[in-house]
């Protein structure tokens, strides 16, 4: 089996490369403008004609779209999040129809969540952030394109190697130039938001599943831990993890999505269903291999 990986030097794309590369008889191609990609590609900026080309020549059986911007200017979350993955429909139209699509999107597409209700996939979109609605317009190019497609819509992945353009990797980089001894001060926003946090080898696992998994499957997926953790309470365990023995301080708000989303928390229940797959790793175990992995810088 030949599988196509988009954007596998990134966060999560590096998790689902490896996770991929395990599967006996399988090759699995990097593809992206990394100078190490072996299919050099750029959604952003290549025709659908140009990639058909490239797709057929390489032939996948399948392929995973991990490439996408999680902050930035709006037009390059549009690039990105939106133009890439209509692109790639196009694209795989006229060169491999029959190729399985899986496609990473995120639970920002949601918007606001009801408190203490699990978000289904059949519940409404109403993102309330550029990425959120870029992330919505990239689902639909892909779900309106008659391709044996699924969409993977992930929650706040954490582990190893997690960006510092996300929480638990922007703690993780506050907390190493904070320090961890008593006199160390931590200065945070508001904390009092729920997220819903998904360790980054159980995303690669789905991705598996979703891979291999006979077909047809559902158009949306929802991949998270299930439940709804207070943010407060990934800080907190986060510092046990480092033996951080200084002051955390929440200073005023939050971010502003924090507030615009207090509660986030998706009903997995579909994935078990369709996918034979459940997370399998601890809010605990994945902030262990976040501390001792480090955080990557923000880009610049």
């Amino acid at each position: 089996m030949r599988i196509l990986v988009l954007g596998h030097t990134g966060y999560l794309g590096a998790h689902i490369a490896r996770r991929l590369a395990a599967l006996p008889g399988t090759q699995v191609l990097g593809g992206g403008r990394s100078p190490v990609a072996e299919v050099p590609v750029d959604l952003t900026a290549d025709s659908a004609h140009h990639l058909a080309e490239v797709l057929a020549m390489v032939a996948p059986d399948a392929v995973v779209n991990c490439a996408g911007a999680v902050d930035g200017d709006p037009v390059t979350l549009v690039e990105v999040n939106a133009r890439g993955p209509a692109v790639l429909c196009a694209a795989l139209s006229q060169a491999c129809p029959s190729t399985r699509l899986v496609h990473l999107g995120s639970a920002a597409e949601y918007g606001p969540g009801i408190p203490e209700v699990r978000t289904t996939e059949s519940a409404a979109t109403s993102p309330v952030t550029v990425y959120g609605a870029t992330k919505l317009a990239g689902t639909v190019a892909v779900t309106a394109s008659g391709l044996d497609a699924v969409v993977l819509r992930i929650g706040n992945p954490v582990g190893s190697g997690a960006p510092a353009a996300g929480l638990p990797g922007r703690v993780t980089a506050l907390m190493r130039e904070a320090g961890t001894g008593p006199d160390a001060v931590l200065r945070l926003g508001d904390l009092t938001a729920h997220r819903d946090f998904v360790d980054a080898r159980d995303v690669a696992h789905a991705t598996e599943r979703a891979v291999t998994v006979p077909g047809p499957l559902p158009d949306v997926l929802n991949i998270g831990g299930g439940d709804a953790v207070p943010v407060r309470r990934l800080v907190r365990l986060l510092a046990d993890t480092a033996g951080f023995r200084g002051t955390i301080e929440e200073q005023g708000a939050g971010s502003a999505r924090s507030g615009q989303v207090p509660w986030q928390c998706s009903d997995i229940s579909a994935a078990a269903k369709h996918l034979g797959w459940r997370p399998s790793h601890s809010l605990q175990e994945s902030l262990k291999d976040l501390w001792s992995a480090g955080a990557r810088p923000r880009p610049r």
